[in-house]
């Protein structure tokens, strides 16, 4: 079979898949919840759900999207890949990496899938020079709420719907396929890790790299950063690199975020940076006792994944184990919070301050980010030009007596408010449905659901992230 025949044959394929799934939608029983049949998932709003309550089967197995989690084209002279919305990250840069490219950002975790990452936002380290992965998506594929398949750019008649698609999570119609840009990668990355005494050091520090990309002399390709303490923080900058004098390997038995602290430089494969936090989840694998030397060891490697940390998660969360241990112990319960925020530099030792007094979680992840250019995107509303750095906290805090689930989730909702920053979606929120509304822009929402979903199918913005209908 020639390149060419190869090529039909994928768009062939694909084309049969898109039928296959628009008819599966509109034969959906009216009035049922549409859910995507899955096998992963990187989202933290846990649903008690009964798949025998009020749906038939095919309903309770969800809708089918299996055929679009593969990479259907990669073309090395354009540096584009078309690749369908389920595919995995991790399967997406095995995909490009054979050709020396990779997508511009590369969310943390290997099963985020290129439509999660878009329709729910992603981030990383390349975040400073290359935005967010739905600023360098060139074409999106979308199966609507009201049942189309149209595809959507920047400059077509569906170009409100490309704009407003990042951070719609679903609400408006499930891409099904995105054509993408990539960018040429050297084999290795170069790290160096620089400490700094105080928040505002740091902040300062990101906003030097902002204006320069570099600090003291090392090229900022990639940019990200941790905080164990008040007065221990870290940059860590890396830069690609054609020669590597050691290689660093953190899927064994060394663990990525404690070598931040020991290390001033480093250097790992790309491949191995692209999934330097995946291995221990960043730190989270520290409940199931997975950074112990002993368990480690024991540990299959091919388990040491944020997947499978999360089922674990899941399983806990369903049957309420931790909460029956604390509780025989007679220990306070304690609150999940599980945060992604954007906080303008400016104000982010202001935003650190108030966590540290307030909840007390280390470490914190750090990553700057900047839109990429000047298109706006009315769901997210990032402002253009402006320094924003994304702060991840993951974990669980003890109640204060007298205080109640979700105390210290809203303490942060309302300072990150103040400090006119962003909360991503993807885990609990608290907000009344007016100021939720203001603060993403309802307006446009509300123009996109009814031009796209006029008879509600999908669940609303409000409802899908917080109300948890």
């Amino acid at each position: 079979m020639t390149a060419d025949t190869r090529e039909v044959a994928v768009a062939d394929n694909h084309e049969l898949a898109v039928a296959e799934v628009r008819d599966a939608y509109a034969a959906w029983p009216p009035g049922t919840p549409v859910r995507l049949a899955k096998r992963t998932s990187n989202l933290f709003r846990f649903r008690d759900t009964d798949p025998k309550a009020g749906q038939n089967q095919a309903a309770a197995r969800g809708l089918d999207v299996s055929a679009f989690g593969h990479v259907l084209q990669v073309d090395p002279v354009r540096k584009t890949a078309w690749v369908g919305a389920m595919t995995t990250y991790e399967d997406l840069c095995d995909a490009t990496l054979r050709h020396g490219l990779m997508p511009l950002v590369v969310p943390q975790l290997k099963t985020i899938t290129l439509g999660g990452a878009v329709t729910g936002l992603g981030i990383e380290s390349t975040s400073l020079r290359s935005g967010m992965p739905h600023e360098s998506v060139l074409e999106m594929e979308i199966l609507t709420g009201d049942g189309r398949v149209v595809r959507a750019t920047e400059d077509n008649e569906y170009a409100d719907l490309f704009r407003g698609f990042p951070n719609s999570y679903g609400t408006l119609g499930y891409t099904l396929s995105l054509t993408i840009e990539l960018e040429p990668v050297k084999r290795f990355v170069h790290l160096r890790h620089f400490r700094f005494a105080s928040a505002e050091g740091c902040m300062d520090a990101i906003a030097r790299i902002a204006a320069e990309g570099s600090y003291r002399g090392h090229q900022a390709d990639f940019v990200d950063g941790t905080m164990f303490a008040p007065d221990e923080l870290y940059l860590t900058v890396g830069a690609f690199s054609d020669v590597a004098p050691w290689r660093s390997d953190y899927t064994g038995q060394q663990v990525y975020y404690e070598s931040v602290r020991r290390e001033k430089e480093d250097f790992l494969t790309i491949a191995n940076y692209l999934w330097r936090w995946d291995t221990d989840w960043f730190w989270c694998s520290r409940p199931f006792g997975v950074q112990k030397p002993l368990i480690r060891r024991l540990w299959p490697r091919r388990y040491r994944r944020s997947d499978v940390y999360r089922k674990l998660v899941a399983f806990d969360r369903r049957h309420g184990l931790s909460d029956t241990l604390l509780a025989r112990r007679q220990l306070p319960p304690r609150e999940a919070v599980i945060q992604d925020v954007e906080i303008p530099v400016e104000r982010g030792a202001e935003f650190l301050r108030f966590f540290q007094e307030n909840v007390g979680m280390s470490p914190v992840w750090m990553c700057p980010l900047r839109l990429r250019g000047e298109r706006v995107w009315p769901l997210y509303p990032l402002q253009p030009g402006e320094v924003y750095v994304n702060f991840g906290f993951w974990g669980t805090v003890p109640l204060p007596p007298g205080r109640t689930d979700g105390y210290h989730n809203r303490l942060v909702e309302d300072e990150v408010a103040k400090l006119d920053g962003h909360k991503s979606l993807y885990s609990t929120s608290f907000y009344a449905e007016d100021d939720f509304y203001r603060r993403y822009n309802g307006d446009a929402y509300r123009a996109l659901k009814s031009a796209y979903d006029g008879e509600g199918r999908l669940l609303g913005l409000y409802e899908k992230c917080v109300s948890g209908r």
